[in-house]
């Protein structure tokens, strides 16, 4: 029987110009198996066609909401999926990527319908895709590094301090920031890593440049001082999945050069 080849799963991989994208294309690159969960089928497919048409092997998994019985189902598919290159596979790369940019918007000002989705994504969405991978990890054996598996966050500045217009974002930032850390000390003594990652600042993508003002977004293209390279950040998540357990990262804060802390 063949070795089974390594899996990368990634929860929100949005059009596949951010940040979920460049990490699902740097583990593709490396030889990983790729899964895409996410609520979007279109979208999805477009993408990991995308992925398979530059040699890599990916799959699409949409998930019918991001509630925790609909994450499980479609982490559920992900495991027993038959790859079309055949063989077994085996998880080890974790990557809950879901966000929720919510409302900017004082405390009065927050619905209850806000609310909820707030809660979905960064609850009951990270809780249900940490269960499914940490219950996967728990099944491999100890790779060259000392790992059964590297579970990663994607967390924000709001995930460390507020703001007068950030009381329903950074609730649920600092939900998913004190999960991660949870994790990390209850499963550590399991060989699985757990890590959460501060981007701190604006990431290049295309829906930053339309949503945001052009005199700011003017010079990204040339200028990387001022913004988050999505690739730059992929290039950190591969940095952490391959510490030797002597010497594991929990948070790692990311920022361009100029950003204004």
């Amino acid at each position: 029987m063949s070795d089974p080849k390594p899996l990368f799963v990634v929860l929100g991989v949005g059009n596949g110009q951010g940040t979920g994208g460049a990490t699902a294309r740097l583990f593709a690159k490396q030889g990983y198996r790729v899964a895409l969960m996410g609520r979007d089928p279109e979208r999805l497919q477009k993408f990991a066609n995308e992925l398979n048409a530059s040699g890599g092997e990916a799959a699409a998994f949409p998930a019918a909401s991001y509630g925790f019985e609909d994450v499980l189902a479609a982490f559920a598919l992900i495991l027993t999926y038959a790859w079309p290159s055949g063989g077994p596979s085996e998880l080890r790369v974790a990557l809950h990527n879901a966000g929720y940019a919510g409302p900017r918007k004082g405390l009065m000002d927050v619905t209850a319908a806000q609310l909820h989705d707030l809660a979905e994504v960064n609850v009951h969405a990270a809780f249900a895709f940490a269960r499914a991978s940490i219950e996967a990890f728990r099944t491999n054996a100890l790779d060259a590094r000392g790992k059964r598996g590297t579970l990663l966050f994607t967390g924000a500045t709001g995930s460390l301090r507020g703001n007068t217009t950030t009381a329903a974002f950074s609730a649920g930032k600092f939900a998913l920031r004190s999960l991660s850390q949870s994790l990390n000390k209850e499963f550590g003594k399991e060989n699985i890593h757990v890590a959460h990652v501060v981007c701190d600042g604006p990431i290049m993508t295309d829906l930053q440049l339309e949503r945001l003002p052009k005199e700011f977004t003017k010079d990204w293209g040339t200028n990387a001082d001022i913004r988050l390279s999505a690739a730059s950040i992929a290039d950190a998540y591969w940095y952490l999945t391959n510490q030797d357990r002597s010497a594991w990262t929990w948070e790692l804060d990311v920022r361009s050069a100029h950003e204004k802390w």
